[in-house]
């Protein structure tokens, strides 16, 4: 049995990645959905528990449907114009050199302090 290998006829069907990270993100968002209905109605006992899971998990995706469709909404910026952004900003923003306070003739930085008693 050198060499030759058992094909399946699945070998040669392959998912786009788009879709199946989808599904794979589908698989455990279904899983921990089970687990935690099972163990609010194993623990509890009631209803009540069944139903905040289940609103929790409306909002939930609620939530995510909302962001997904903002971020669709988004138009796509080409990358000239952010690159075009960021050089005109770079070219607005002024250099400012710091001093260098022990440069000769400047006094010493002091802490501050009491105030020194002067004599009038």
């Amino acid at each position: 049995m050198t060499g030759s290998r058992t094909t399946s006829p699945w070998s040669s069907f392959r998912l786009p990645s788009r879709l199946s990270g989808r599904l794979s993100g589908r698989l455990s968002f279904g899983l921990l959905l089970f687990l935690l209905a099972e163990l609010l109605l194993v623990n509890g006992g009631t209803l009540s528990g069944a139903v905040a899971l289940a609103a929790t998990a409306a909002a939930g995706s609620a939530l995510a449907v909302c962001a997904l469709l903002a971020s669709r909404a988004v138009p796509k910026v080409p990358r000239t114009r952010i690159r075009t952004a960021i050089r005109d900003r770079e070219r607005r923003t002024a250099f400012l050199p710091q001093r260098d306070p022990d440069a000769s003739g400047r006094p010493r930085p002091r802490a501050p302090g009491r105030l020194a008693m002067t004599v009038a």
